[in-house]
């Protein structure tokens, strides 16, 4: 019963993106549906993902025709649109990023498989008025995590009927190749407090489906 978690935030992601952006970077991007929405806004993107057989299914996802009226949390949509999809293979913690680049970083369920000073790295890779989104996982801590968690578990089934359904009535199928998961080891307060320390003006809440999400825009130059 396919209910993809990160695809169900894709529109929360897209609020955050700046106007007038031209080059993305997304980390960890999987099979690459958020990098597809990224390009369809006239944005050129980076697709980074360290796992092989992932980027061989984004590309070929980018180059398919896209699904008329599919909900982008149930189909692999092709098509990257007017912006340009960069699918790489890499490991991002490898990889040396020019400074003051990206107009928008964003990194999906990918945080927790990296160092988190990863993020310092993505800060500094941002250009001027840039946008830096992390839609992370979180160890369950506090008594407030296992409650969130308990009020997710209804609403998850729900979701994942609702789209089972709309698959199977419309022979709808999702992407051959998963991206690994591993579950996370840092809470939602250890990330509070690196951001606190390194990210200058963040915001960050806990989001319904076991997810946090975490934003923080670049000073532009005055």
């Amino acid at each position: 019963m396919p209910f993809d978690h990160n695809d169900h935030y894709h529109r929360l992601l897209l609020r955050e993106l700046p106007d007038g952006a031209r080059r993305a970077l997304d980390v960890g991007c999987g099979t690459g549906a958020f990098a597809r929405r990224l390009a369809r806004r006239g944005v050129d993107v980076d697709a980074v993902d360290r796992d092989a057989r992932v980027v061989v299914e984004a590309r070929v996802a980018a180059e398919a025709p896209a699904v008329a009226q599919a909900p982008a949390n149930t189909v692999a949509q092709g098509v990257a649109g007017p912006g340009r999809v960069n699918f790489r293979q890499a490991d991002i913690t490898e990889l040396t990023l020019p400074p003051g680049t990206y107009d928008y970083i964003s990194c999906l369920a990918s945080l927790h498989h990296l160092p988190l000073d990863t993020l310092r790295t993505l800060r500094d890779a941002l250009a001027p008025g840039g946008v830096l989104v992390v839609l992370g996982c979180y160890q369950e801590e506090s008594a407030w995590d296992r409650v969130v968690s308990l009020l997710a578990v209804p609403v998850n089934a729900v979701c994942r009927l609702a789209v089972f359904g709309y698959e199977r009535a419309r022979r709808l199928t999702g992407p051959a190749a998963k991206a690994p998961t591993s579950a996370p080891t840092v809470s939602f307060a250890d990330v509070r407090a690196y951001a606190a320390e390194h990210l200058p003006g963040y915001r960050m809440r806990q989001l319904l489906f076991w997810r946090y999400l975490l934003v923080h825009r670049r000073a532009p130059v005055e």
